[in-house]
């Protein structure tokens, strides 16, 4: 197994609202757990799927791992696994815990979540009320029975509004979001339309006040990107080089010949395959380098992103 890889045993499934399913996971043999952040995800292996699903437990909790997983009939596939044929005593292989979705340091916080993306809020708000950081959630969902851990929030009292479409509309993120509050960090998690409309209203903010995650990428404009014709890939370990074909992506040519890159959403949202890049300027089109990276161009996102000098030297 790869370092930071486990194959852990699932202890218990429990209905946490309709469609929805925690998954708590731990050693077989009990032994604790590598430790974890908020905002930290794990990447399971489900054979034909690897999926990321966010911690939604304890940190200090070392024996155990949680996790809440929406059934999407529609979906990739990895949900109906986990909700068809994933049951308790079973072994599931695992990597991580990984951490893009950090929760940064601040005076305050607002947190927002649509339908399962409360998963990684839960331990950020646990955090923030353990270091006595005041702080909000504003959590909407379709309903109130398909949204997951509601009596979790019970304690928080007035610091949590609970929105659901059925009874109260959609949350107004013109009130919440409409006037700009320096030193508030804005975490959103939830699907694209909810993401977009934080964006849009946070433009205004100070830079670097808001912090999403996206399940799914989010729609490209392709006039931002440059266009899709061939390059090569030189691999400065294995010495190996290799034709990119206008038609195909980085990963997709490397495995052709032979090079294997470890990869997951095929579409730049969870980083499991990111790759050093030693020269040559990427042409980058995931959803999780920050600006100052990209501008450096010391790493891409092979699984999407391309090149814009007719070759990449990369560190595989």
């Amino acid at each position: 197994m790869e370092e930071n890889e486990h194959d852990l045993l699932v202890r218990s499934m429990t209905w946490e609202a309709d469609g929805v399913l925690s998954v708590v996971l731990a050693r077989p043999d009990g032994a604790p757990l590598p430790p974890w952040e908020p905002g930290a995800h794990l990447e399971l292996d489900l054979g034909k799927w690897i999926r990321q699903y966010s911690l939604c437990g304890t940190p200090a909790d070392t024996g155990t791992y949680r996790i809440g997983i929406l059934y999407q009939p529609d979906g990739r596939g990895g949900s109906a696994y986990v909700h068809e044929e994933l049951r308790p005593g079973q072994v599931v292989r695992v990597r991580g815990p990984r951490n893009r979705f950090p929760l940064v340091d601040a005076p305050r916080y607002l947190f927002i979540a649509g339908g399962i993306g409360i998963t990684p809020l839960l331990p950020m708000m646990a955090r923030a009320s353990a270091d006595g950081v005041p702080w909000r959630l504003v959590y909407g969902g379709r309903s109130r029975t398909s949204m997951a851990f509601l009596p979790e929030l019970v304690p928080y009292g007035d610091a949590v509004t609970v929105v659901p479409e059925d009874g109260a509309g959609r949350p107004d993120l013109d009130a919440l979001l409409g006037t700009p509050e320096p030193g508030t960090a804005v975490y959103c998690c939830g699907p694209e339309g909810l993401l977009a409309a934080v964006e849009a209203r946070c433009a205004a903010w100070p830079d670097g006040s808001l912090h999403v995650e996206r399940f799914a990428a989010a729609p490209r404009d392709p006039s931002l990107d440059g266009d899709d014709t061939a390059f090569q890939v030189e691999c400065a370990r294995s010495g190996l080089t290799v034709d990119v074909a206008a038609d195909e992506s980085v990963v997709d040519a490397l495995d052709r010949s032979g090079i294997s890159v470890p990869t997951a959403c095929g579409e730049g949202i969870c980083g499991t395959c990111e790759t050093s890049v030693l020269a040559g300027v990427p042409d980058h089109r995931d959803e999780l380098l920050t600006d100052a990276e990209r501008e450096a161009g010391r790493t891409m996102m092979p699984c999407v992103s391309r090149c814009l000098s007719g070759r990449l030297v990369l560190d595989l």
